[in-house]
């Protein structure tokens, strides 16, 4: 087995010290690994976004630690609300509100 570049193991560190942290917060543990699970697939020659989810990642082990933290939650579209393309807006089933132009 061939020995792990020093951002794996930055990258390894910060997984093993996010979930020590997360221990005894409610959803933490999970999503954790579920975040890492998510960007396992990157390819290692994409080091600008491992560095970018590195530091993203420090920061977040910074806010688990600073003892503010009570839970770890994630934002989550509702189902079965989805945005349209380019923002033309939600599209639940229902229509947009027709406008008429101003003077006519």
């Amino acid at each position: 087995m061939s020995r792990h570049s020093r951002l794996q193991r930055q990258v390894l560190s910060l997984y093993r010290e996010l979930l020590r942290a997360g221990r005894g917060k409610p959803g933490a543990e999970a999503r954790v690994r579920a975040e890492f699970r998510l960007h396992a697939s990157l390819p290692r020659s994409d080091v600008l976004r491992i560095e970018y989810l590195y530091r993203r990642g420090q920061r977040q082990l910074q806010l688990l630690r600073s003892g503010h933290a009570k839970a770890m939650g994630a934002f989550v579209r509702p189902r079965g609300l989805t945005e349209e393309p380019g923002g033309a807006g939600p599209r639940d089933g229902t229509e947009a509100p027709q406008t008429r132009p101003v003077g006519r």
